[in-house]
């Protein structure tokens, strides 16, 4: 849409059927537009990426998905993602053409710090992960099971104190590695699960002209690939997360692992190059084969306007050129056509839950705190028990999930003993929440990460009652009633937390929905309600 003037872009908004065959993200001198063309709605209104008509448009899975590892398993697609402080983890998701995807179940049960971006991997009929930890000390623990679907074994330190990222390759001589951040490199037993040798040095990444706008150097994520007689290096450099332009995806390639390395003379491969495109922070990318044997890139990157999502996981395609070199068509914000020959898995997760059984569905996450959390949970008669701990959401370590929509509700019932404060809010870490609570005098206001004082109890509230949070693009809102039978009555006070992101608090995460349970007794919730918003 480039030269295209503002006259004539109020008209195409005045036509939608034209926005079909337009660009709609390089709008000289106007603010980041929507996409042309609206996402189908998927399970409770969450919006998908397969279009039905032989077309996607990204994310493939919406919400805080990054750093994505993706398997290869004959016709099946596996992957996981970071999921840093958040227990369960390792959420696994299976596809069998690249867009839709369904939750399989979830690798890591325990905590064991900040899971950052992990590896997943198949070598001799077993399945590997292999996932980077900031814990005391830092390190990189190793799983493995004989089923993708578990059980998977309890982590297994590798004493590597110094790097995040690793990956698993296997050499021509069948010797196990794992690749690391930096350019390192270090030697792995023949099980996969010891160091065997020491850390080497073996590839001085690619540097970035010095006048771009990037957060760090941050040479991450090594992917590796064979193909065509060439091993390719994939990794990211400028940082996660900062400015929008900074995070990339950069190639090298050698004859043998042991080097030397050529740098791709395309480098960076991928990145956002205005702070107009819709997706910022374009990195972390994975080359995998698509059903017919064709290539694409699943990589991580911020929605334009919404860092409180976190990174969501795009796919976008490549190809390998005559000189050997592979290259990436960046997503601009349209359609694109699907891989072919795939076979469409019905994609995503219900997040509304009646808590039916005795467990938890998988996307219930503890969003902080360590060991002993999911002790405080029981599912019984069609309510989760909650046990309260700690003062207030900061110490309290509340329950939520991963959603992926700029604009939603949630409801739930709710009951609770004398001596508990509950409530329902947006969390992002135990020093930046919003929402609010409830005990047995009055509601609370949580605002910025604080328990501030509340409204007085209305009439006829006391401890059985229903609370309700829509956020819109930002603009948080609170209700409660106590029952079906009434109307909802707005909390006093709005709150907009465009805020309340990486880029503002550190800790990689994104703003989720969430419970939580303070103070002395139990909470029961139940009849929890997940709808997306237009």
């Amino acid at each position: 849409m480039s030269g295209l003037d503002r006259r004539g872009l109020l008209a195409l908004l005045a036509a939608p059927p034209a926005w079909s065959a337009v660009d709609c993200s390089d709008a000289p001198g106007l603010p980041y537009l929507p996409p042309c063309k609206p996402w189908p709605k998927g399970i409770e209104g969450q919006r998908k990426a397969d279009q039905g008509d032989g077309r996607f448009l990204n994310p493939v899975l919406a919400g805080d998905r990054p750093d994505p590892t993706v398997l290869k398993d004959g016709d099946d697609y596996y992957l996981t993602h970071s999921s840093f402080e958040a227990v369960p983890g390792l959420l696994i998701w299976h596809s069998r053409d690249l867009v839709n995807w369904r939750p399989v179940a979830n690798a890591l049960l325990e905590p064991v710090g900040s899971v950052w971006a992990p590896d997943l991997c198949k070598h001799g009929g077993r399945y590997y992960l292999y996932l980077p930890v900031k814990a005391q000390p830092n390190d990189i623990l190793v799983m493995w099971a004989d089923r993708i679907e578990g059980p998977w074994s309890k982590p297994v330190p590798l004493g590597l104190h110094r790097h995040i990222d690793p990956t698993h390759v296997v050499g021509e001589d069948g010797r196990r590695w794992l690749y690391l951040s930096g350019g390192d490199r270090v030697r792995l037993s023949a099980d996969g699960l010891k160091v065997t040798g020491t850390v080497e040095h073996v590839y001085d990444p690619w540097r970035y002209p010095d006048d771009w706008d990037v957060e760090a150097f941050s040479p991450e994520g090594p992917k590796m690939l064979f193909h065509g007689g060439w091993w390719h290096m994939v990794l990211a450099v400028g940082g996660t997360a900062g400015p929008p332009t900074g995070h990339m995806v950069i190639a090298a390639r050698s004859r043998t692992l042991d080097g030397p390395w050529e740098q791709a003379p395309h480098n960076p491969l991928m990145r956002t190059t205005s702070s107009r495109e819709r997706w910022w922070s374009r990195g972390h990318g994975s080359l995998v084969q698509g059903p017919r044997g064709d290539w694409w890139m699943l990589y991580h990157g911020y929605e334009h306007g919404f860092h409180t999502l976190g990174r969501q996981m795009l796919l976008a395609p490549a190809r390998f050129s005559a000189d050997g070199w592979f290259h990436v068509d960046v997503d601009d914000g349209v359609p694109l056509p699907m891989p072919a020959g795939g076979q469409a898995v019905r994609h995503g997760l219900p997040l509304s839950d009646d808590f039916a059984g005795t467990t938890l569905k998988p996307h219930w996450q503890f969003l902080s705190g360590g060991p002993g959390q999911q002790a405080r949970t029981r599912v019984a008669g069609g309510k989760l028990h909650l046990r309260a701990t700690g003062k207030d959401p900061g110490d309290s370590p509340p329950l939520g999930f991963i959603q992926g929509d700029p604009a939603f509700e949630v409801e739930v019932d709710v009951d609770f003993d004398e001596g508990v404060q509950m409530g329902l809010m947006m969390f992002y870490s135990p020093r930046l929440y919003a929402g609010m609570g409830a005990n047995a005098k009055g509601y609370r206001l949580l605002r910025y990460g604080l328990d501030l004082r509340g409204a007085p109890r209305p009439p006829g509230i006391a401890r059985t009652l229903q609370l309700k949070l829509k956020c819109a693009r930002h603009v948080l809102t609170l209700y409660s009633r106590l029952d079906a039978t009434q109307p909802w009555i707005k909390f006093p006070v709005q709150m907009d937390v465009t805020g309340y992101h990486h880029n503002v608090a550190g800790g990689f995460a994104s703003l989720r929905p969430a419970i939580y349970a303070a103070g002395q007794g139990e909470a029961r919730f139940s009849n929890l309600r997940y709808r997306a918003l237009d």
